[in-house]
């Protein structure tokens, strides 16, 4: 396998190669490849989780001056998850560079296969710091996250939504909010989903989305909007 493709798509250059391959090692494929002379990549991921929580509190305590502690947590808990991790080390086609075994490579899918691109994100920022040092390590999480931070934090507080308005709704009005599909349109390849959100059998509003569950979050903003509910 060609790293140096790797290196080139996220402009970093390794001293040590191994080490950016080690980052890359699932921990299975060293079942399938008792041979590799490379340990497997969960110390780096170890590393990488430390780094890229330093860069991102530093960051957002910098960013937000007047956030009280809470609140910080909260931002930093939107940019450091395994959906954010895993949605970028899609975006930068880590997943064709990770080892695994014959049978991960094969049968790993839906949540495993984000945990495991996740986690090599994570390695892949510890094996940068280790190799290249904390400022090659900053830059990188600066290009690929805190760039990224407003969107990443908007879409987080959207996924809120449906947590937020249960927990309102059981306050308020003593009631579980229900969702229901009302519609579904478009070809098989782009299908839309119509979920609408209920107080009992009152419908509330509704929200639209290719993912069901989306559509449901969509929905449940748009009941939070109708209700004047305001999330803090």
């Amino acid at each position: 396998m060609d790293f140096s493709t790797l290196e080139k798509r996220i402009d970093v250059t390794f001293e040590n190669k191994d080490v950016l391959k080690q980052a890359l090692t699932h921990r299975g494929f060293l079942n399938d490849n008792r041979g590799w002379k490379l340990g497997h990549n969960e110390r780096l991921e170890f590393l990488g989780d430390s780094v890229l929580e330093l860069v991102v509190t530093a960051y957002l305590f910098n960013r937000y001056e007047d956030a009280p502690e809470g609140k910080l947590t909260e931002y930093r808990s939107a940019l450091v998850n395994i959906q954010v991790l895993s949605t970028l080390a899609k975006e930068l086609g880590l997943n064709d560079f990770i080892l695994l075994s014959n049978g991960e490579a094969k049968d790993a899918t839906g949540r495993a296969r984000q945990i495991i691109l996740g986690d090599a994100f994570e390695a892949l920022i510890g094996a940068i710091y280790f190799d290249r040092g904390l400022g090659t390590a900053h830059r990188f999480v600066t290009k690929y996250i805190l760039s990224r931070a407003e969107e990443f934090i908007a879409k987080d507080r959207l996924g809120n939504s449906k947590g937020a308005l249960q927990m309102i709704a059981q306050e308020k009005l003593k009631m579980t909010p229900t969702y229901a599909v009302l519609e579904q349109k478009g070809p098989d390849h782009d299908r839309q989903f119509v979920v609408g959100v209920y107080f009992g059998s009152e419908l509330i509003a509704t929200g639209q989305d290719g993912s069901k569950k989306l559509a449901e979050v969509q929905a449940a903003k748009a009941a939070l909007d109708v209700k004047g509910w305001t999330v803090i």
